[in-house]
């Protein structure tokens, strides 16, 4: 069943998304030797995009990411990260993001999403590349839904995660895809 697409009001339309954790994938891939290009995922556990249809520039979003539930399909590797050489999940429980500044690029729906990154307690402005797949009312809930797509790159050592340099690359790919539904409307 196609979603129905939101009509765009003759005034501002600002909505309050919930990420939803089901719909939204955060996964990151790095270089291994020269030979690989592994990746991981971690689960987003909570966030809030506040959407400005008429000004896009107005808009922002908060989420966070447990470390705990870093996944890279190999049990000591995942082991490893939750540990104090990697991620230290017991003494930073969350990898989160708060967007600064959004800004159009053109006139379709790219966008340039300016934020903090805070990763082991250290923040890093990042700029996210992300793209409007779209917005309109879910089916199955009745309710306004948006989604988005998102990728990054970032230099882990820029965030003290320093182990294994240079066999394993300093430079992370991110790769982000989002889906929310208006606040209050959640199944």
């Amino acid at each position: 069943m196609a979603a129905a697409p939101l009509s765009t009001p003759a005034r501002a339309q600002i909505v309050d998304y919930a990420i939803d954790p089901a719909h939204t994938q955060v996964d990151f891939r790095w270089n291994h030797l020269g030979l690989s290009n592994p990746s991981a995922s971690v689960d987003v556990a909570s966030g809030v995009l506040r959407w400005d249809a008429t000004d896009p520039t107005r808009s922002l979003i908060e989420v966070a990411m447990p470390t705990r539930s870093i996944r890279t399909r190999v049990p000591a590797l995942d082991a490893d990260f939750s540990g104090a050489k990697f991620f230290d999940a017991g003494k930073y429980p969350k990898v989160t993001f708060r967007s600064t500044r959004v800004e159009r690029m053109g006139v379709g729906n790219r966008f340039r999403v300016h934020g903090e990154l805070t990763i082991r307690g250290i923040t890093r402005l990042v700029v996210l590349d992300a793209r409007l797949n779209g917005a309109a009312m879910h089916p199955m809930y009745q309710a306004p839904a948006i989604g988005f797509d998102a990728t990054a790159r970032v230099k882990r050592s820029d965030f003290g995660l320093d182990v294994a340099l240079p066999m394993v690359s300093d430079e992370i790919d991110i790769r982000i895809t989002l889906e929310g539904l208006a606040k209050g409307r959640t199944p």
